[in-house]
């Protein structure tokens, strides 16, 4: 377990382009989803990872990728797929898809994390692989396609800046509202019950589903201008927002059902 709690100074050497919503939108989800557990699940997590939060551990995964052992685990954080598929198409494709990528490895995290039989370092790495995945999987370029890397090789200028499509959308947005992942997760964690409900009761392949087709959405309109500028945000907020909050809200919907 102690090398999966290393020092948090890790964050200053790694390059941005690996953090999915970025450092504050990962540990917001995280947040989002400590405040919709169920007492049995908050006692289980709180077993499997100690001192640990699912805030903090949230982003454990991409700290990882800086270790030799855990370099094999880069595909687990985003799927790619073909422009174009219909939703049956688009989960019959992902499920098919033999090698390690977002989706199957959160099917087998969720497993492992349940498993009595596995140690308790065993769980805690599943609970914390499955923390960072669910976050990954509702950023849309993590289901983009793989000729352009999912957005990375995807050139934009952002209000006078460099950057690409899948940074844009892993960090850019985020910085830009300059909020704290305290911040946004009590700006975000309000849902009404009945949309926490329909969140909770589609299943993984339908929220890579979503990610996908809003990917298709960027993508169209980054071909149609490669310089978004400060009008960008306002007219993608609501889109950022609404996957935070699923992600959050999934998660805890993942861990009820486990812990229960």
């Amino acid at each position: 377990m102690r090398k999966l709690f290393f020092s948090l100074a890790l964050l200053a050497v790694l390059p941005l382009r690996l953090w999915a919503w970025g450092v504050e939108g990962h540990r917001a989800v995280g947040r989002i989803a400590e405040h919709h557990l169920t007492e049995k699940a908050r006692r289980q997590v709180a077993t499997l990872l100690g001192t640990q939060t699912l805030t903090l551990v949230s982003t454990q995964p991409d700290e990882m990728l800086s270790l030799p052992e855990y370099k094999p685990t880069a595909p687990w954080h985003y799927i790619n797929t073909p422009l174009g598929l219909a939703h049956d198409q688009y989960v019959a494709a992902i499920k098919a898809q033999p090698e390690a990528n977002a989706y199957n490895t959160l099917l087998t995290k969720i497993k492992e994390m349940k498993n009595p039989a596995l140690t308790q370092a065993q769980r805690a790495e599943a609970l914390i692989f499955v923390v960072h995945i669910v976050g990954d999987v509702h950023q849309p370029l993590h289901t983009g396609r793989a000729e352009d890397r999912g957005g990375n090789d995807i050139k934009l200028t952002y209000r006078g800046k460099e950057t690409n499509l899948h940074s844009l959308w892993d960090s850019g947005l985020l910085d830009y509202q300059g909020l704290t992942y305290t911040e946004l997760a009590a700006e975000y964690n309000d849902v009404p019950t009945p949309l926490i409900k329909t969140w909770q009761a589609a299943a993984p392949a339908d929220w890579l589903f979503e990610s996908y087709t809003l990917a298709t959405k960027l993508y169209a309109e980054a071909e149609q201008n490669s310089s978004p500028d400060f009008r960008y945000y306002p007219a993608h907020a609501e889109i950022v927002k609404q996957r935070i909050q699923q992600a959050g809200i999934r998660l805890a919907g993942v861990l009820n059902e486990a812990f229960k």
